[in-house]
């Protein structure tokens, strides 16, 4: 037997299993019904309750019946009596209900429909039964019984007329309607009545006449049309509706009742259900205290038994923990059913419980429970299409961790096999699992080593895999492959640093260090300098000395490094510079000497773009190697302008680039300089005539030819400079009328805006005296000054204007210059 126990007080049950006896597998599964059922019972017992396909109705002790969906929220709620709701019952369509009380009310309804039955007894009103079919226009019956069964059928003009089926027997306490078939249960016994013939066929009576019928009511259900079951006290029979042959009518009822099987049950009988060709039965249990040797109630059990001819066997047998079950009586308890979803509700007054058939998940359940790993992943396997909530693969997951527990390390590598298959980030989970336990050797002849995928890795398996890589021998998969695959999966994730790391460790292993080496240049990766010192790979690094610029906390490392090899070491402090004028600022000094040895084109741009060099160092190396154009520059830098000029006329003798130096340096002296030195040079002259115009009066120049001295194309150069002359002309005669004609349409812009009036209404106030500008009394004169800046005053508020200046300024804007606020417009009324 098997106790079902909830494991948090007041919440919706997860039922827990408790094993007392055995380790059979239990049959069934429970669930607390909850949600609007909790409310309801709260402040309400519940009576009775019938189940249909679509929904749930409950009726309570205090004459309300709610009507509930499967998860137990309440839909709708019909108040019907002031006191106990005693059946309900539904057509199958789910359309009509039908509802008695103890008052001796009667409702007949549509949920859907206006149609109404309602009517009053004077005796109490224990059960009714809707006809199954009471959509149809044909079947518009229903039968309620107290003291007698009453038959209510509704006539062709809408009315409703009854008849007595039965009476004289005592109370009618249980009935149920099946197809044509109509049984019921009073103190004597079980009828059942066939509606189309209108003929009583049966009377079973009950056994045990020593127990209130009250108390112990009988319990009927119906597994088909012809069955019936019957459960009363401790005693069920199972009758099958035949058929009479129609030799034996005669005077007999045109069908009979055969009971096929009869027997005993251990406890008292509250309700009955069919579970194929078994059944499901509710008992109420009495036991007696071992301290007090007095019988107590006990918790109500739920057993599934094999009906035989004339005994049952046990299924299973499982005591419910319901709310209350210490003041419960027999008839306290109910069981209902769904026909099509084999769902069993038990209902007691404070409590409403699920039973339903276990499935293969449930099943599966169990015996990953019991640590029946094997049984559990077979059962998974065969039923893979019915199973929800399990996956093969975690099952079969378990299993191996449950054998690496239990130390079956062969066992559980000889399983990856066949769980794993070809899912390469779960054999890399488990094989660095079993390396980490130091069982590396027990996976190694199973590994998958003709067909790694590393394809299938995902993200959050990089990582692990990289792991793998760096500390497992090299021999233990195929290299050449791995890197393929790797490959493979940059062309998705290009910048995925740890996979580009792995590929370098594998370049290395390898010993394709060429690859390699650029990886670790693009990751900026601190071994590098390792692997060029243990390889001798400088030769390598030639074309990717750029990459070496990345190392940008590591720029003293690389100098040093390229040391011995200065060629490298310029091209690396060349490329740093272009990047970054200031990062590599230390070595300025040192790439000088650089430049001039390797590189002179560049030695130029780099004393014009270096603020961090040694000047006087630079003047040095450039004039001990002839550098002119640079030497020149560094003493114009220096503020040796004019040895600078003197060194391009006679070293270089280039006027157009005296011309520019002068040009550059804007100094009155190096013109004179270079008028001087080029006086007596007629080329010299020719240029300066073409390039001075616009810098030196050319006055200066033409008095100081020689007379009779020959200049080439002295006609064009005079021609170039009258041009000039007249163009400066021109550009100062445009410029003065934009400037005039900006000046006229500023002044006409001013005047216009001072022109405009300025509205002055109740909420401005006067700037001195700070009261409403305008007075109260707008019939008294008054004069208001409105200065352009929008300050008003009243005129008495304004200072008397000094007799040196009668102009008027606004008080606020006196302390600053005085502009358009100044002037002032003066309103009088």
């Amino acid at each position: 037997m098997i106790v079902i126990e909830e494991t948090i007080t007041g919440s919706p049950l997860r039922s827990m299993f408790r094993e007392e006896e055995s380790e059979e597998e239990p049959k069934l599964k429970y669930e607390r019904l909850s949600n609007g059922v909790t409310e309801i019972l709260q402040k309400d017992a519940a009576s009775c309750m019938i189940v249909h396909d679509k929904f749930l109705a409950l009726g309570t002790h205090y004459g309300k019946v709610y009507l509930l969906d499967v998860q137990g929220n309440i839909t709708q709620k019909f108040d019907v009596s002031p006191v106990k709701i005693n059946q309900i019952s539904l057509d199958e369509s789910g359309e009509h209900m039908g509802v008695c009380s103890e008052d001796g009310k009667v409702q007949v309804f549509g949920l859907y429909s206006g149609e109404e039955f309602h009517e009053t007894f004077d005796c109490p009103i224990k059960i009714i039964a809707v006809h199954p079919h009471f959509v149809r226009s044909s079947c518009k019956q229903f039968v309620t019984g107290g003291k007698k069964l009453l038959l209510f059928e509704r006539s062709w003009m809408n009315r409703w007329k009854s008849c007595v089926l039965h009476e004289g027997e005592g109370n009618i306490r249980s009935v149920k309607w099946r197809g044509h078939l109509i049984a019921w249960a009073n103190n004597m016994g079980v009828k059942i009545f066939d509606i189309t013939s209108k003929q009583r066929i049966t009377n079973v009576p009950r056994d045990d006449v020593s127990l209130r019928p009250d108390m112990y009511p009988c319990s009927l259900c119906w597994k088909d049309n012809v069955t019936l079951i019957i459960g009363w006290g401790a005693s069920v029979k199972i009758c099958s509706v035949k058929e009479r042959h129609a030799s034996e009518m005669r005077d007999l009822p045109s069908r009979y009742v055969e009971i096929v099987s009869q027997f005993e049950t251990e406890f008292y009988i509250s309700g009955l259900a069919p579970l194929c060709d078994q059944l499901v039965v509710l008992s109420y249990v009495k036991e007696i205290s071992e301290k007090t040797e007095r019988e107590y109630c006990a918790r109500p059990r739920l057993d599934i038994i094999q009906p035989l001819p004339e005994t049952c066997e046990e299924i299973s047998s499982d005591a419910l923990t319901v709310r209350g079950f210490q003041e419960n009586e027999c008839r306290d308890y109910h069981l209902e059913y769904s026909e099509g979803e084999s769902l069993f509700y038990i209902v007691s007054p404070r409590d409403v419980v699920v039973a339903k058939e276990r499935d293969q998940d449930d099943h599966i359940d169990w015996l990953l429970e019991k640590k029946k790993y094997e049984e559990a992943l077979m059962a998974a396997e065969i039923s893979q299409r019915n199973i929800k909530r399990h996956k093969i693969l975690d099952i079969g997951l378990a299993y191996i961790n449950h054998l690496v527990e239990r130390g079956e390390y062969d066992i559980a590598a000889r399983k990856c096999q066949k769980i794993l298959g070809k899912n390469a980030a779960l054999w890399e989970y488990e094989v660095y699992k079993f390396k980490e336990i130091g069982q590396l050797k027990v996976s190694k002849p199973h590994l998958p080593f003709s067909d790694p995928h590393l394809t299938s890795l995902g993200p959050s398996d990089l990582p692990g895999f990289a792991t793998l890589i760096r500390e497992w021998p090299g021999d233990l998969y195929n290299n050449s492959v791995i890197v393929q695959a790797v490959r493979d999966h940059l062309k998705k994730d290009s910048q995925n640093k740890t996979l580009l790391k792995t590929l370098a460790e594998l370049y290395t292993y390898d010993k394709n260090y060429g690859n390699a080496l650029e990886i670790y240049l693009t990751l900026r990766h601190k071994d590098v300098f390792q692997l060029i010192h243990k390889h001798n790979l400088f030769s390598s690094i030639k074309d990717k000395i750029v990459l070496l610029m990345d190392f940008d906390s590591e720029i003293k490392k690389v100098v040093e490094e390229l040391e011995d090899r200065p060629e490298l070491q310029h091209v690396y402090l060349h490329k740093l510079f272009k990047r970054d004028h200031h990062k590599g600022q230390r070595y300025h000094e040192k790439q000088i000497s650089l430049y001039a040895e390797y590189d002179r084109p560049n030695l130029l741009p780099f004393l014009r773009d270096s603020t961090h060099c040694p000047l006087e160092k630079a003047l040095e190396i450039c004039q001990q190697r002839n550098f002119v154009e640079e030497t020149v520059y560094l003493l114009s830098r220096m503020g040796n302008s004019r040895s600078a000029l003197k060194m391009i006329m006679e070293e270089l003798h280039d006027v157009d680039k005296a011309i520019e130096f002068a040009k550059e340096q804007d100094d009155g002296e190096l013109w004179e300089d270079l008028i001087l030195y080029s006086i007596d040079k007629p080329p010299f002259i020719t240029g300066l005539l073409n390039n001075i115009g616009t810098h030196v009066d050319p006055i200066l120049l033409i008095h100081r030819i020689k007379e009779g001295m020959e200049i080439p194309n002295l006609r064009d150069s005079l021609v170039k400079i009258l041009q000039d002359y007249n163009l400066q002309i021109l550009l100062r005669e445009g410029c003065k009328k934009i400037l005039v004609a900006d000046s006229l349409s500023l002044l006409k812009k001013m005047h216009r805006t001072q022109m405009k009036g300025v509205l002055v209404d109740e909420e401005n106030i006067c700037e001195s005296c700070l009261s409403p500008i305008l007075p109260s009394d707008a019939a008294k004169p008054f004069s208001v000054v409105v200065f352009h800046c929008r300050h008003m005053f009243h005129k008495e508020c304004l200072p008397v204007p000094s007799m040196n200046s009668a102009a008027q300024f606004c008080n606020i804007c006196s302390a600053k210059n005085r502009g358009p606020g100044s002037a002032i417009l003066e309103m009088k009324k």
